[in-house]
């Protein structure tokens, strides 16, 4: 390498440093972390200038794994970008993208938005419906889709004439090949190479991008009902991810991180990957859904120093290898039930729960939805390295949160207001709990073609309301209390938080989850009873089991009831046979329930 080239690289790197980067002076008063202005074009630009030759994505598994580096996942998104433009697809063009987490998603994802175009993340659990409801609402002009996904949206895809990229691969396949194919040859379709552009930067930048400029339409299968279109900025997501960055967790370039969420959901977009890129890390994907199969030996190869997970998980996890320990008669069980040796006896667990996460976990990321408070206590006097979170798809995500570390903590509390949000509680009651509203830089601008929405969730002077209810210390330490659209007015006027109520309900003995509602003047608690566990355990058949499931779910409400206070005691209990339909993040769709149940019985 020349001389001269060696200088302009240096140059380069030199102006995407975090030193430079703070010394930028803002209108706005932000400080700058990892890049020098919020934009997708500047964010690649930046992490494959300071990061070149590190290790940016691999994903996991047999002949399938494959390595690349920042330096080359930048050449691949500029690539695509220049390939985009030269297909006619234009700033403020909108493209969804469906399909399970892979490098492919995310390069796609950051070649579109670099030269101003609008990524549509469909889940990849949406049914068909819902995708096509997410199509026609965002007008979008393609598709870029796995085989799976696109098989089920293949009729309207022709008929509407989309750009048809593939994700496996990222071909364009050309809309008269997609005209005359059937969607069971789609892998097999003719295209053209996106990531083998020649490209040219001075084309590139040619395209001006503003950090307010639209980046995202996210579209929500949330637990309230009806999806809408959750529009977010540039700046909204990059900054999020920027300043949370330097704030709850502090690891170093070439960390490992494991990615088993999927990146069209914001949490695992911005903390997942763009935080992870921003310091540095190592992302290694699965390459399959996360079984236990594919989970544990992956663990042991790649031993991550990083995952962000949902609670589900580390409740999975605890009710299989912690509880039965701790709640057993053996020498650790009592050790744990005495107050002297409760803590070694939980550090003592908390060091073999490490060893089956890889053994060097220094960050474990719990959000998407509350954590069971059992579960909570366990780990923080387990000393394991968790790390709590709020927020909302609307705030990009992040809200509130905690590091990894003992002292970060304070149980039953998500952790302190992140430094950017101003946070207020709306229409607090006489024990401090109100309505969560925010401002800041990670906030959307609102929902795309909905105004009235807007106005329903924007008050007079710019904040947006959350719906979720909370509790907010002295000290800036924020609690969630339930959801206001969940919470139950009782028949006194006092306010009833289920959430509370199933955390007692899901630590009885062979409870897999629960859901409480109102019914008339009362509660009912809905119990999934994990059926296998107790066939083993009472060494019954499987069909003995689920009989005696009934019997057991109809003395839990007495066993339940002395642990709530009388405002909160339920007055029925039902065995919920099926699992909960859940959203992405694994939260009840709680809008189901119990209208699915009285709709099934009428039919």
């Amino acid at each position: 390498m020349s001389d001269r080239k060696k200088d302009k690289l240096k140059e380069k790197a030199e102006e995407y440093s975090f030193k430079n980067n703070r010394k930028i002076k803002r209108a706005d008063g932000l400080k700058l972390y990892g890049m020098r202005k919020y934009t997708f074009r500047d964010f690649v630009d930046a992490v494959a200038a300071r990061y070149s030759r590190r290790l940016c994505y691999t994903v996991y598994g047999g002949e399938d794994e494959v390595s690349f580096s920042y330096q080359y996942l930048a050449f691949k998104v500029h690539s695509i970008s220049q390939y985009l433009l030269n297909a006619g697809i234009k700033k403020g063009d909108r493209i969804c993208i469906w399909g399970e987490s892979s490098p492919m998603w995310m390069m796609f994802y950051l070649g579109l938005t670099s030269i101003g175009g609008i990524a549509v993340p469909i889940l990849p659990g949406f049914s068909a419906k819902e995708a096509v409801v997410a199509m026609k609402d965002s007008s979008c002009r393609g598709l870029c889709a796995q085989a799976k996904q696109f098989a089920g949206v293949a009729d309207f895809v022709k008929a509407e004439g989309y750009e048809i990229f593939r994700l496996e691969d990222l071909f364009h396949i050309p809309s008269d090949v997609i005209a005359k194919a059937e969607a069971k040859d789609y892998l097999s379709l003719p295209g053209i190479d996106t990531t083998h552009t020649k490209f040219s930067m001075r084309t590139l930048s040619s395209v001006e991008l503003e950090e307010d400029d639209i980046a995202s339409i996210i579209y929500t299968s949330g637990t309230t009902g009806s999806s809408k279109g959750v529009v977010l900025t540039h700046k909204n997501i990059l900054r999020n991810a920027d300043r949370s960055s330097y704030e709850y967790i502090h690891i170093k370039p070439g960390m490992r991180v494991l990615s088993i969420l999927p990146v069209s959901h914001i949490y695992e977009f911005t903390i997942g990957q763009l935080l992870s890129m921003n310091c540095g890390l190592e992302i290694h994907f699965l390459g399959k859904p996360p079984a236990v199969s594919v989970l544990l030996p992956a663990l042991k190869k790649i031993r991550p120093h990083v995952i962000q997970t949902v609670p589900l998980l580390m409740e999975k996890v605890y009710k299989a290898a912690v509880a039965p320990v701790i709640r057993g008669d053996g020498k650790l069980a009592r050790a744990y039930r005495n107050i002297l040796t409760r803590n070694l006896v939980a550090v003592l667990i908390g060091h073999k729960l490490k060893a089956n996460f890889g053994g060097k976990i220094r960050f474990f990321g719990i959000g998407g939805s509350a954590l069971d408070p059992e579960v909570e206590e366990f780990l923080y006097r387990a000393r394991f390295p968790y790390a709590m979170g709020y927020g909302l798809t609307e705030t990009s995500p992040l809200l509130a949160g905690c590091g990894p570390k003992r002292r970060q903590h304070r149980l039953h509390f998500v952790g302190k207001v992140h430094p950017d949000v101003d946070l207020v509680l709306l229409d607090k009651n006489s024990e401090g709990i109100g309505e969560i509203a925010v401002r800041g830089p990670n906030v959307t601008p609102g929902y795309y073609n909905n105004a009235e929405l807007n106005s329903e969730v924007f008050t007079p002077d710019g904040y947006f309301r959350t719906g979720d209810l909370g509790f907010l210390d002295s000290h800036g330490w924020l609690a969630i209390k339930g959801r206001c659209k969940t919470m139950i007015l009782g028949p006194a006027g006092e306010n009833i938080y289920p959430e509370s109520i199933e955390s007692v309900i899901n630590n009885m003995q062979f409870v897999q989850e629960s859901l409480v509602v109102p019914e008339g003047t009362g509660l009912l608690a809905l119990i999934r009873i994990d059926i296998e566990l107790m066939a083993k355990s009472l060494k019954i058949s499987l069909e003995e089991a689920r009989e005696e499931a009934r019997r057991y779910v109809a003395s839990l409400r007495g066993e339940v009831n002395k642990e709530l206070s009388a405002q909160n005691r339920i007055d029925s209990v039902e065995l919920q046979e099926e699992d909960f339909e859940r959203t992405a993040t694994q939260k009840i769709k709680r809008f189901l329930y119990p209208k699915k149940k009285n709709t099934e019985e009428k039919k």
